[in-house]
């Protein structure tokens, strides 16, 4: 168990942790998400005593890291992908972080099978794309066969078959009892593996929830609705006072008679039972919920430090629209290469 109880740091006269609480709990997977910058890996470094707060505690199974004889048997962490040293193999790397934890050598093996690396176990990791190095750094967080898990952006660089490993190994390791603190920007992988979810933003905790209640606290839902006679809709669902109908742009393949509408204000089985009633034809009928991602960036729009400008569409240029610009522009062009025609070496 990972326990952090009131954590604060500055960097400068920048308040990056902000009395910090949150715990994350022996058989669940926590999901920690906030914007860049928002206190995600500062908080991580102060549990693992690789930078000390002003204020707060930060332990693991009760005790703080500095202070387990064992410290890999305790947790694994993945920090950063490229910290092996590049001028040494895979084997040796992993060699050398067992002999100096007294971790048997029969384990180096062993993790190197399991994420995927006994192919390449002779290269030098400076040779190693990102994905390879982040295999690698999983391997080393797992040699000691560790009671808990905090793994910063696992799954950068690695391909989708890696991204699912990452997923399957962190549902393993919190279904054998282990806490796993994992951080991600891919809100598709947090919803399909955590538990728990942990927003942090500009150093203080926003929400603490499972993800289902996050979701639906956050997240919204509505009724979609497809059918030939939408006007019968609207004069039907309208006499609601609570209920709101608009239309919707097809995203799907329909019949060309067929139109779509989205109803909030009323549950699907209410909905359902009504259409039912009246007997009116509709091609789709089903209800759609957020997902994490909507629901996270309605929780932290306001708490982001780098935010860009909107990207404007580009307007494509049509071929015969292109030709007639350049048609349009030749004399011009003409002009200008006669009046420097003196000037030509």
């Amino acid at each position: 168990m990972i326990e952090i109880s009131h954590l604060t740091k500055h960097f400068g006269a920048k308040k990056a942790l902000d009395d910090v609480t949150f715990t994350a709990k022996n058989g669940r997977v926590t999901g920690f998400l906030g914007p860049n910058g928002a206190g995600k890996s500062t908080t991580m470094k102060a549990v693992l005593g690789l930078l000390r707060p002003e204020s707060g505690t930060a332990t693991i199974d009760r005790r703080p890291y500095a202070h387990h004889v064992h410290p890999l048997e305790c947790v694994g962490a993945v920090l950063d992908a490229r910290g092996a040293h590049k001028g040494r193999n895979a084997r040796a790397h992993l060699r050398a972080i067992a002999a100096t934890n007294n971790i048997p050598q029969s384990r180096v093996d062993e993790v190197m099978a399991l994420t995927g690396l006994t192919s390449v176990a002779k290269r030098k990791t400076g040779q190693f794309s990102l994905g390879m190095g982040q295999r690698l750094s999983i391997a080393a967080a797992l040699l000691g066969d560790p009671n808990n898990l905090i793994l910063d952006e696992p799954v950068n660089g690695l391909d989708p078959e890696g991204v699912k490993w990452v997923r399957d190994l962190c549902r393993a390791c919190a279904a054998q009892g282990k806490a796993v603190l994992l951080s991600s920007h891919l809100m598709s992988e947090v919803a399909q593996t955590a538990d728990d979810l942990v927003i942090i933003g500009q150093g203080r905790i926003l929400e603490t929830s499972t993800v289902a209640d996050f979701i639906a606290r956050h997240g919204t839902s509505y009724i979609h609705v497809v059918t030939p006679d939408p006007e019968h809709i609207f004069s039907l669902f309208g006499t609601f006072q609570s209920v709101n109908i608009e239309p919707m742009e097809l995203t799907t393949p329909a019949p060309v008679d067929a139109a779509a509408l989205r109803l909030t204000g009323i549950d699907i089985v209410s909905a359902a039972q009504i259409l039912a009633d009246t007997n009116i034809v509709v091609y789709e009928f089903c209800e759609v919920r957020s997902s994490l991602e909507d629901a996270y960036m309605r929780l932290t729009h306001s708490e982001v430090e780098y935010e860009a400008q909107p990207v404007k569409p580009v307007h494509k240029v049509e071929p015969a629209q292109s030709a007639q610009l350049a048609q349009s522009a030749q004399p011009v062009g003409q002009q200008m290469l006669d009046g420097k025609q003196g000037d030509v070496r």
